[in-house]
């Protein structure tokens, strides 16, 4: 089945729904990247963070030397994690994560967050008192080493993820490379409008994370939280399509122009995430959708105790 796909300003495309690996536990992602290649999925979403792509590098190999799926057809993505954000760990994390992928480059990379940490071996530092530990790194000495190594040639395409748009802003006032994409939080409870259309200014690609709202997420959800799958509207809409309430949604990323990345290890729902592409919602769907908004966030790792310099609190769009 065959998918649009987003034309970024580095001259490449980038498939309008693709998996992601987040939260997949060691063990699950391998099956989950097998079951999606099956399906069509092209567009695979990764981080150094999520601490399994040495199994997702295991499997890309074993799908490749099976003639699965040839390289070049597919979009790989990865992120810069908050303790390389210094010139040298940024290009030090760019090698480690082309080594745990086995691949020769990426097809984007984006610096994770805004904030960098503590550069002393920990995903997150902690200081004495129990907070995070951070660097005084400033995230636009880790953008001009990602414009080396994408000059040479170790990430195709190279943008932003979590940033404000006054963080864009500052980037792209320094850059000689334009940031490509802006990987955010984005589902129908938080649709970001302003910021995508900021985007949409600077012809920055938005690709959403947790676009279902996260719903299996343990570690940010709270019970009683809005559940997005429940919602009657999206219900009602999906009913009148013969489609799941998830379906209904990624559909809605499709005809917003908007990337998605929905994370599943389940078989039936990773072939379901795809099957998006054999109906259009309406206008009228499409605005019902956009007006579920709730501005609610669920992952939040921004600074917000001030002393971090380069970054304000995401409450700015």
């Amino acid at each position: 089945m065959s998918q649009p796909t987003l034309k970024l300003n580095s001259g490449y495309s980038i498939p309008t729904i693709g998996l992601g690996t987040w939260q997949s536990k060691p063990g699950e992602v391998s099956a989950a990247i097998k079951t999606a290649i099956a399906a069509g999925y092209r567009h695979i979403d990764c981080a150094h963070a999520y601490q399994n792509q040495k199994e997702v590098g295991e499997t890309l190999k074993e799908l490749f030397d099976e003639g699965k799926v040839k390289r070049e057809e597919l979009f790989i993505t990865s992120k810069i994690w908050n303790t390389y954000h210094s010139e040298a760990k940024t290009h030090e994390n760019v090698n480690i994560i082309l080594s745990d992928l086995q691949l020769s480059y990426v097809d984007l990379m984006l610096i994770h967050w805004p904030q960098g940490y503590a550069e002393v071996g920990e995903l997150f530092p902690a200081g004495e008192n129990g907070k995070m530990k951070y660097s005084d790194v400033d995230y636009l000495e880790t953008w001009k080493a990602l414009e080396v190594d994408q000059k040479a040639g170790k990430c195709r395409s190279i943008g932003l993820s979590n940033f404000t748009s006054k963080q864009i802003q500052r980037v792209w006032d320094a850059a000689e490379v334009k940031p490509s994409c802006l990987q955010i939080e984005l589902h129908p409870y938080f649709t970001q409008v302003k910021l995508r259309e900021f985007c949409k200014q600077k012809g920055i690609v938005v690709v959403g994370y947790s676009p279902l709202g996260n719903p299996g997420s343990a570690f940010f959800r709270k019970d009683g939280d809005p559940n997005v799958l429940t919602n009657n509207v999206v219900a009602g809409i999906a009913k009148a399509h013969g489609k799941t309430p998830a379906q209904i949604i990624l559909r809605w990323f499709v005809e917003s122009g908007i990337s998605a990345i929905p994370k599943s290890v389940t078989p039936q729902r990773i072939s379901e995430n795809f099957n998006v592409f054999d109906f259009q919602l309406t206008t009228e769907e499409v605005a019902q959708i956009d007006g579920l908004d709730k501005n609610w966030r669920i992952v939040d790792l921004s600074q917000r105790d001030g002393d971090h310099p380069h970054c304000p609190f995401l409450d700015e769009f």
